[in-house]
């Protein structure tokens, strides 16, 4: 079993030999298009902007008022709409100014969209889950690599000092070698079916919206588990509102993972070897911190940011296409395709289908 253990980051800050400060120009500038308005494509867009070599060239929207209005608000040349003739995302997949794509709709639309991206050559960043699938993630990918452009999935904790910091201390053999590891990430969600987090058509449930999290932290310790028992509680529109994890690895090490939209958690990663444990703060999508315990210490290590924590991603994603490269070697495509297909059974296991499952759109 290969641990994945990203690179020594740069200044406790970025993995790969990238700049300590993700902000600092790496290239020349690329060219960006958002599809979907919705509140992470403000959060990302707001924070896109602070790199000095990203220009903001296309934004689209169902409605022609929204993606108006953004592009407004930002400062982008262009917006798009649907039409009678044309979808708002194919009408920016034509543009030829724009040269990378942030995919920002629910994730039940991310293969119809990535795919109409990608055939017309733009490299695109996909907001996770990357599809509700894995059948639909082999097809991106696959597309990705024959149209020769870069392609990522937006797990943006991977990219972050503290993720980076832990791995270090992982590594270095800072609590022995690793045994189990324990993530959850909860929440209480509104109850509105015509929300993404609830609808089926848009991927809805915790396990898609959520479980990337804790298995990022899952991953980074152990790898990718040989087995996986699940076990959760379906809603009525068939979407889980809670799903527990128990995963299993070759050499006998363990993980529990738990996601749900009924309960608050501890939002923590432990990571438990021989030695002691290290856990994270709180959020585990974006500590800034980490604890270690063992051979009767306790240690605070805090980790800022520095900056804003989506600019770590948005640099990366910067700096591969314009070294040529197609894929980022902190987020491998291989790692989104074996996710999915964990995910799939997972689903499988609680009797969760979606209408992607038949579909493929």
């Amino acid at each position: 079993m290969a641990r994945f253990v990203a690179k020594p980051p740069t200044a406790r800050g970025y993995a790969n030999g990238g700049p300590a400060n993700p902000l600092v120009a790496t290239g020349v500038p690329l060219r960006w298009g958002v599809v979907a308005t919705g509140k992470i494509a403000h959060t990302v867009t707001g924070q896109l902007a602070l790199l000095e070599d990203a220009r903001l060239q296309a934004v689209s929207s169902r409605a022609a008022d929204k993606a108006a209005a953004f592009a407004a608000m930002y400062g982008f040349a262009a917006s798009y709409s649907d039409d009678a003739a044309r979808t708002g995302y194919e009408a920016l997949a034509a543009d030829p100014q724009v040269d990378v794509v942030y995919v920002a709709t629910p994730h039940g639309q991310h293969h119809q969209v990535v795919m109409q991206l990608l055939a017309a050559g733009k490299h695109v960043l996909v907001e996770k889950a990357f599809t509700v699938n894995a059948r639909e993630a082999a097809e991106l990918i696959a597309l990705a690599g024959d149209r020769g452009v870069f392609l990522m999935e937006a797990v943006w904790t991977r990219f972050l000092p503290a993720y980076q910091a832990v791995l270090d201390v992982l590594a270095g053999g800072g609590i022995g070698a690793v045994r189990y590891v324990q993530a959850d990430m909860g929440f209480m969600a509104e109850r509105d079916p015509r929300t993404r987090l609830w609808a089926p058509a848009a991927g809805g449930g915790a396990l898609l919206d959520l479980a990337v999290y804790p298995l990022t932290w899952v991953i980074g310790a152990l790898g990718f588990p040989t087995a996986v028992q699940a076990s959760g509680r379906l809603n009525s529109e068939g979407v889980d509102e809670l799903s527990a994890l128990a995963l299993s690895f070759p050499g006998g090490e363990q993980a529990q993972v738990l996601v749900s939209f009924v309960s608050d958690s501890t939002r923590k990663a432990r990571i438990v070897g021989t030695e002691g444990y290290v856990e994270t703060d709180a959020p585990l999508t974006k500590p800034e911190g980490y604890t270690v315990v063992g051979a009767g210490q306790l240690h605070h290590e805090s980790v800022p940011h520095g900056y804003e924590p989506y600019t770590f991603q948005l640099r990366e994603v910067t700096r591969c296409i314009q070294h040529g490269m197609l894929e980022s070697p902190t987020m491998p495509l291989e790692h989104t395709l074996r996710t999915m297909r964990l995910l799939d059974e997972v689903r499988e296991q609680l009797g969760m289908t979606l209408p992607n499952d038949a579909t493929g759109e």
